[in-house]
């Protein structure tokens, strides 16, 4: 039976070998992590039910709330007529929440002074198209917003 044995050389060359190929995968793996986007844990959502009514949103001063839609923040909106209206509160620009300016009548994205009208259409700024317009129905003191054709 023959045995070979490792030469000083030949085994630190393997060991530095594998710990370079141990530092290559550890410095590739944050990269990788970060340009493959994780799973979404969450379902799409198509309705929501609030958890507030009518008489939170038109207790508070600028007559809005913001809630979450899934994964999406919205913003519902009492209208000076007297109507509640529900939009994506996510700027289609740059994905910058938008908020209600009761002073302009208008809703406004600070980031880069995008406007849009209270049925979300662009009316000014950079953003290349409108806010996405949610359903909004009342049943007794719940206020339910969906996704869906608003007319």
């Amino acid at each position: 039976m023959k045995t070979e044995t490792v030469s000083r050389r030949g085994f630190l060359n393997q060991l530095i070998g594998i710990a370079g190929i141990g530092f290559v995968a550890s410095a590739l793996y944050p990269v990788i992590r970060f340009l493959v986007p994780p799973k979404s844990g969450e379902a799409n959502v198509s309705q929501v039910k609030l958890p507030f009514g009518r008489a939170e949103i038109e207790a508070e001063p600028q007559k809005y709330k913001t809630f979450r839609f899934g994964r999406q923040l919205g913003i519902i909106l009492l209208t000076p007529d007297g109507k509640l209206d529900a939009l994506s509160a996510t700027c289609t620009h740059l994905e910058c929440t938008v908020q209600y300016r009761p002073d302009l009548g208008l809703l406004w994205c600070a980031c880069h002074n995008g406007k849009y009208d209270l049925r979300g259409k662009n009316i000014s700024g950079p953003p290349p198209r409108p806010l996405e317009l949610y359903v909004v129905t009342e049943q007794g003191k719940d206020i339910l917003v969906s996704k869906g054709s608003n007319s």
